[in-house]
């Protein structure tokens, strides 16, 4: 294996440490769903493996595709990629996109049958401070990017408040609806039970006069 790869596996490792990971069978398709609000630029970090052996994932027989739906389960885009990569996206609207993934290797030539794991790491915004900038002698370069970074998740932060805010506003709206329907259906209520009172008095002092018992 390359060097390239080794550093790139290396990387993979250390970002998707605290990530999350689920396990895929051969042709299945796992989804998870996240909420984005819109405009937001999405990276994801992936790196598939057999959960007993490492040497598998270096087969040109696994890979993944990737797919990924917006709100109204449109999709925003599908690819396929190897055993390891990297993906990204922009947000079009605000609410749930739904993150697919499926092995598209048609036989595991040694691991016929074997479960996968799939590590994956999704971040939102755009993350500018690269991990070799650290490396290099350069303050200035250093201070740029390091302020990049603070703007984009800024940036994020207010994105998200102004979400949170129009599902707060679409919730009131909804409960106020909702409050008016109950009143006003109490009203209908009372009123129906009242005039029922009234009509079977009226019904029963009829049939006592009829009858000359009072």
């Amino acid at each position: 294996m390359s060097l390239q790869v080794t550093c790139f596996l290396l990387q993979c490792y250390l970002m998707l440490a605290a990530a999350m990971y689920f396990d895929l069978g051969e042709q299945e398709e796992k989804c998870i769903i996240e909420e984005i609000p819109e405009d937001m630029l999405v990276s994801g970090y992936f790196l598939l493996e057999p959960w007993d052996s490492k040497s598998f994932i270096h087969s040109p027989q696994l890979g993944v595709t990737v797919t990924v739906r917006d709100p109204n389960h449109e999709v925003l885009m599908s690819k396929r990629y190897g055993a390891f990569g990297k993906f990204t996206f922009t947000s079009h609207s605000s609410g749930q996109h739904y993150l697919c993934f499926q092995t598209h290797s048609t036989r595991f030539a040694v691991f016929a049958g074997e479960r996968l794991k799939l590590h994956l790491d999704v971040q939102m915004g755009e993350h500018s401070t690269d991990p070799n900038t650290e490396r290099t002698k350069d303050n200035m370069k250093n201070l740029e990017n390091s302020l990049s970074y603070l703007i984009d998740q800024m940036m994020y932060i207010t994105r998200q408040q102004e979400y949170q805010r129009e599902k707060e506003e679409i919730f009131r709206q909804i409960s106020e609806d909702t409050n008016s329907k109950v009143l006003w259906w109490a009203v209908v209520q009372t009123s129906i039970l009242l005039s029922v009172g009234f009509w079977q008095m009226k019904r029963l002092k009829d049939f006592f006069i009829a009858k000359k018992l009072i």
